[in-house]
């Protein structure tokens, strides 16, 4: 790997470390399942860990062939996950600004 991999794939792990430790206290100490934003924080999280954890699986292990096709139509979903995401989060601001 040259550096720009190695830099990608350190910075794709601590991400994905950070996300972890973010999910596991968060399901600890805050009461999350009983709200909209609890899920939609908890989803974020985990969405945005699992894609750090595909870099570094992709790149660090080396997976290619079927294998890297399928790892790649996962990374697809999560995208596709996370643009639901802020779209719900959209919907809610605009929703919470004509409230006020």
């Amino acid at each position: 790997m040259n550096l720009g991999q190695w830099v990608n794939t350190v910075v794709s792990a601590f991400v994905a470390l950070c996300a972890l430790v973010f999910i596991v206290t968060y399901h600890r100490l805050a009461p999350w399942r009983g709200s909209g934003v609890g899920w939609f924080v908890m989803a974020l999280a985990a969405t945005i860990g699992l894609l750090a954890s595909y870099t570094v699986v992709i790149t660090a292990v080396g997976i290619d062939g079927t294998a890297a096709t399928v790892l790649r139509m996962i990374r697809s979903g999560l995208l596709l996950t996370v643009g639901g995401l802020l779209i719900q989060a959209t919907r809610t601001m605009i929703r919470a600004q004509r409230h006020n």
